[in-house]
């Protein structure tokens, strides 16, 4: 069994979020994968199980089980690990157009060679179907008191709400670039409050621009304390753009996160409106 290790969402090593892959994880059960996980020590890891589905039927051809652990559980899905699983695989000549059986449902994921040098790959996937709705005030004020913050900090122009697209992310928008590159927050407290309410991350963001995103990932569920990438609260915040009737719907959205860790990380978001599901793009790179 080899353990691959790329990071996602950039096309420098000393960039993105880091990612465990596992390609041939037929026979391994849940214990030797969280073993693994932890090993590994990255906010994922990606285990190809073979092509069948969680309910024991054969996929098709192209089509892959896979599973996302952290240091500490299985997570449905995870939008880094996907990106790093896909160019893993048409690295190994599988490029073009695959789907992966995920615990959230089927992601369809195309790979393609990079226009810069034609040597690295980019992954765009395609979520499950995204939804979005307003959190219950009394959770918003729980989740501002653990960050620290005040409903002042937050952007008027975007209500706070808890998107899904494979995952339950809480989505908060911070009125300046300033207060979100101060994050320092409660651990614990965060970490109890995404436990009950089933958030996997809560995704910050700061609106530069119509088009121009900055973001920062709290992950303490993971044991994290925060992301430089994530995929699945990208396709989620996708899908929460749309539900607000944001404007620059189905023109491509980027997103930078990472960069206060030191760690830039660049994310596309794709939606149309006549289509649920979001897509997230980006490029891996083989860490050594």
């Amino acid at each position: 069994m080899e353990i691959l290790r790329y990071s996602a969402f950039t096309d420098r090593p000393d960039g993105g979020n880091p990612a465990g892959v596992v390609l041939n994880a037929q026979g391994l059960d849940e214990t030797d994968m969280l073993r693994i996980a932890k090993e590994v020590g990255f906010s994922e890891t990606a285990f190809v199980t073979a092509t069948e589905t969680p309910d024991g039927t054969h996929t098709p051809d192209r089509t892959h089980r896979v599973r996302y652990f952290s240091p500490r559980a299985e997570v449905d899905f995870c939008g880094h690990a996907t990106v790093a699983t896909a160019v893993a695989l048409a690295e190994r000549g599988a490029p073009g157009a695959l789907a992966f059986q995920t615990n959230a449902g089927r992601v369809d994921v195309m790979t393609e060679r990079t226009e810069a040098d034609g040597h690295g790959f980019r992954a765009t996937l395609t979520s499950v179907p995204a939804s979005s709705e307003p959190v219950a005030p009394q959770h918003l004020a729980s989740a501002l008191e653990a960050l620290g913050w005040s409903e002042d900090d937050l952007d008027p122009a975007f209500p706070a709400h808890v998107a899904f697209a494979g995952n339950y992310h809480l989505i908060l928008a911070v009125a300046s670039r300033e207060r979100l590159a101060r994050l320092d927050y409660d651990f614990e407290t965060l970490e109890a409050l995404s436990r009950d309410q089933n958030w996997t991350t809560v995704h910050l963001f700061h609106r530069q621009t119509d088009t121009l995103f900055h973001a920062r990932d709290p992950f303490p569920l993971g044991g994290v304390v925060e992301d430089p990438a994530t995929g699945a609260a990208a396709a989620a915040f996708g899908g929460y753009l749309r539900a607000i009737g944001w404007e620059a719907v189905g023109t491509p959205i980027t997103v930078l996160q990472g960069y206060d860790m030191g760690r830039p990380s660049l994310l596309t978001v794709t939606t149309d409106a006549s289509d649920p599901r979001v897509s997230v793009s980006g490029q891996a790179v083989v860490l050594t």
